[in-house]
């Protein structure tokens, strides 16, 4: 490989870098390309030549990637050796596109395994794995300082297992790859060891999604559960107003500080005495309004809960199946998370960047959305960034939406002051509410709407759950054109992506 011209730096994250080298003379001889593997993997870092072309990554790479493909493309390799009889690699290039000598270390040092890229001195400019927090001891590595060697050594007169011993040779012999020659230790590495992180690969990758998929389905449990209370709280909605009717007529009878009444249930077949709770806090009238709003309540929700019940037990079963096929030995983890992303259960992995992620800003407690004339939509993640919305981050004047006696999120139609708000924009942030609600597959819902100076937080009221003092409903019927608008027009705001919030 001495002499020879990097054609291609490719990256295979999260840990490994490919080096396609053109061996030296080659534009005479036609010879094939060098594809040199420095892999800094925890579970099996290694060093080899690969005989099979390297599919480039399709995801955003990060910065110590981009870095090496832009300071060693073109550059030619002059030396290559191992640091002190240690298991750290020395590669040296000349011709880099910066004109100065560049030094690739590849520390393969088991679970702190390491890349690092240095300049003349051998003074650090990036590194694959940041080391981490060393408290009050200095630091071995630092940005703009010299390359230093781990600490330890080799002990003197170790034995040392050839590689050929160590590693059995597969059972098919190695090719001729290389110019019309093979590297058989390097076929050993790439096709015993090479096998051996495949499987471990799997099994973390199953024990990732595993863990992701078990998530979604204990939330999805636990919203039928909430589902099947509101429903059996629904079928029992005659016994509340039967309750509001009895409390009606001995209204005069509730005495002041009283936890209960007992009256005549003439509602019962024989007739017979029945106790109603009332809070001792309100006044009889009070008492009396609060039986009847709960029981219209009820009637409201009637429409809809069987639906949401019908989703969600469909989600929780769909989720349970992607568990149970897991668990299958023959089964493909890649293939199960395909299919529940494209199903809606799970959200797609994100790729870190870890230097972008040190430099990001405060997560925001909301998706922001652009509606149809322009203005700011701002929806809630999380019950209790519901609150920080609504309560501290919303102006007076604001829209405020929510589902009506549904869970979901916050939802802010930005207005400017003594600004009257846009009908279709209004319509906006409505089919935003009920995106964002268990009500996201129903084709009709009923929305809250009112100015965020009409919405309160009781005292010692659950995160996200509010009272209004004004408002109307409005009955939206979802349109999936004004929907994929409405996505597609998300603003980036630090934060991950959350399921719905389970307020009231």
């Amino acid at each position: 490989m001495i002499g020879g011209r990097v054609l291609d730096v490719l990256a295979v994250p999260p840990r490994d870098l490919v080096l396609v080298l053109e061996p030296e003379g080659a534009s005479e001889e036609r010879a094939a390309p060098l594809r040199l593997v420095l892999s800094a993997d925890p579970d099996g870092p290694r060093v080899f030549l690969r005989t099979e072309r390297v599919p480039r990554h399709a995801g955003p790479l990060g910065p110590f990637f981009r870095q090496v493909a832009g300071e060693l493309t073109g550059a030619r390799l002059t030396r290559l050796e191992q640091v002190a009889a240690d298991r750290i690699l020395r590669l040296e290039f000349g011709g880099a596109p910066s004109g100065e000598r560049r030094v690739l270390f590849a520390e393969f040092v088991g679970r702190h395994a390491n890349l690092l890229l240095a300049g003349p001195g051998e003074k650090l400019l990036d590194w694959l794995v940041p080391p981490p927090p060393s408290g009050a001891k200095p630091q071995r590595l630092a940005l703009g300082s010299a390359w230093v060697a781990p600490p330890g050594r080799p002990h003197a007169g170790a034995e040392v297992l050839p590689l050929c011993d160590a590693i059995a040779a597969p059972e098919e012999p190695a090719p001729a790859c290389f110019g019309g020659r093979a590297a058989p230790l390097s076929w050993r590495v790439e096709q015993t060891l090479g096998q051996i992180l495949r499987v471990m690969a799997r099994e973390r990758a199953a024990r990732d999604l595993r863990e992701r998929l078990q998530r979604k389905f204990d939330r999805a449990r636990g919203l039928v559960a909430g589902l099947e209370q509101r429903l059996q709280a629904v079928e029992g909605s005659e016994r509340v107003l039967q309750d509001g009717e009895l409390l009606k007529a001995n209204l005069s009878r509730i005495a002041r500080g009283a936890k209960s009444i007992e009256v005549q249930d003439w509602f019962a077949d024989p007739p017979t005495t029945r106790s109603i709770s009332v809070d001792p806090r309100r006044s009889p009238q009070e008492n009396l309004n609060a039986i009847f709003e709960r029981y219209h309540k009820l009637e409201r929700s009637a429409a809809s809960v069987q639906h949401e019940l019908q989703l969600a037990r469909a989600k929780a079963l769909a989720l349970e199946n992607s568990l149970g096929q897991l668990s299958a030995p023959e089964s493909n983890p890649a293939e199960i998370e395909s299919a529940a992303i494209a199903a809606g259960w799970i959200d797609p992995p994100q790729e870190p960047d870890e230097r972008k992620r040190k430099d990001a800003p405060a997560r925001k407690p909301f998706r922001e959305f652009k509606a149809l004339r322009g203005g700011s939509i701002l929806v809630g993640r999380t019950a209790k960034d519901n609150d920080e919305l609504t309560l501290r981050l919303a102006r007076g004047n604001d829209l405020w939406l929510h589902t009506r006696d549904t869970p979901g999120s916050h939802v802010i139609l930005r207005l400017e002051r003594g600004a009257e708000p846009d009908p279709e924009e209004v319509l906006d942030a409505a089919t935003l509410a009920v995106h964002f609600s268990p009500l996201a597959e129903a084709t009709k819902a009923a929305v809250h709407v009112a100015r965020r100076k009409q919405v309160h937080k009781p005292r010692g009221a659950k995160p996200g759950l509010v009272a209004l003092s004004g408002g109307k409903t409005l009955e939206v019927r979802m349109q999936p054109e004004r929907l994929r608008r409405l996505l597609s027009s998300l603003r980036a705001t630090p934060g991950t992506q959350e399921s719905p919030p389970q307020d009231a």
